[in-house]
């Protein structure tokens, strides 16, 4: 993939972090937002369907509340993002009302991608948007998105978002250039990397970095969002939110901050999916099957479990662990963990004394499985 191929994707999902659209105090940078909505307006004037993802709702209570300091209870949290989120969708949608174009609030929770049915509403309500000629802007929702608070961050979302609508690039805009090969802010001699194809695990050490005192990402969180997007075929650009123009910029082909380039073949959507999604229980398996699985792209059977760990229906989208716990890939189970735990270990032809039915051979099947 070259830097010219940018300048054909007609849907683009851009993510912005709370460092970009806030000063240091927690009050709305408004000559930054001001340019982000005017940039993605004339973008999605001239044809490019555009969805933003932002961050911002807890810095922004924090500054109407006077705080400068993120505060440690979840609850507090809560509520300021409760006293944000509502500042910041009001502030985007006079602003994007200003240069013509509408707005679609959308608060989302990661139940909401792990549910088929509901990440296929997600999809249609995406594409709806679309033909209505909206702006989606999105945002976790924070009130109670407790795993979010603690553990996440927005450029996973965004990573997730992107999938979910198809796209044909994620830029996410950050308060550095883009991905060096060492903390620019301890290493001056820090290189900057304008092209990734494949993200190494010394890339990975190097980028262990936290966000800033308002924002809950770092350059960590946006190796992860690559994780998610590229085997989906969709290629990243990391790029500095300060940059005058950047999102022109960058799909004109500038070679601005950093593209991660994805592989060649693009997932199949139902596997898109089913890789671009955390599960919350898993199944462990012997080194026979996790070989089965990974060297020869074969079905999950139920000889091969040694585990169900979790409690789940059938059709959960489950994780599959190698002997030493690693995840090595991820399925939809065609039982649930009860009879799961009762043929484990057994062959297909052995279910219907055990289970008294037999609906499928396979625990999980290889069409509903991707190996990671």
């Amino acid at each position: 993939m070259e830097r010219s191929d940018l300048k054909k994707c007609r849907r683009v999902v851009v993510k912005v972090g709370t460092s970009t659209i806030t000063h240091k105090n927690g009050k709305f940078n408004i000559q930054r937002m001001d340019r982000l909505c005017r940039e993605l307006a004339d973008l999605h004037n001239g044809g490019t369907d555009v969805l933003l993802v932002t961050s911002g709702a807890v810095g922004a209570g924090m500054g109407r509340m006077g705080m400068t300091e993120k505060p440690s209870s979840l609850p507090v949290k809560q509520a300021l993002a409760a006293v944000g989120q509502g500042l910041l969708m009001q502030m985007y949608e006079k602003l994007f009302s200003e240069y013509g174009c509408t707005a679609a609030q959308i608060l989302l929770t990661r139940v909401g991608f792990n549910d088929r049915s509901r990440y296929l509403n997600l999809c249609n309500t995406l594409h709806a948007l679309a033909e209505l000629d909206a702006i989606p802007v999105i945002n976790e929702n924070d009130t109670i998105a407790v795993d979010e608070l603690k553990f996440g961050d927005n450029d996973t979302l965004s990573a997730l978002v992107a999938c979910a609508a198809g796209a044909d690039l994620l830029i996410i805009l950050s308060d550095i250039d883009g991905l060096y090969d060492a903390d620019p802010r301890t290493h001056p001699e820090a290189k900057l990397l304008h092209e990734v194809s494949a993200v190494s695990q010394n890339i990975r050490d190097n980028s262990s970095t936290k966000g800033s005192s308002m924002s809950s990402g770092g350059m960590y969180t946006k190796i992860t969002a690559a994780d998610v997007v590229l085997p989906a075929g969709i290629p990243l650009v990391i790029a500095s939110g300060s940059e005058e123009n950047v999102l022109h910029r960058v799909l004109s082909g500038e070679r601005l901050g950093t593209l991660f380039i994805p592989p060649v073949e693009r997932r199949h959507a139902r596997k898109q999916w089913i890789a671009a999604n955390r599960p919350f229980e898993s199944v462990t398996v012997d080194s026979g099957a996790a070989a089965a699985l990974t060297e020869r792209g074969g079905s999950l059977l139920a000889k091969g479990i040694t585990a169900v760990n979790g409690d789940f229906e059938a059709g959960r989208l489950v994780a599959v662990l190698d002997p030493d716990g690693r995840e090595i890939a991820r399925g939809l189970t065609n039982y649930d963990s009860r009879d799961l735990k009762k043929i484990m270990g057994h062959r297909s032809d052995e279910f219907e004394g055990i289970l008294g039915f037999h609906d499928f051979d396979e625990a999980i099947h290889r069409d509903n499985l991707t190996v990671l």
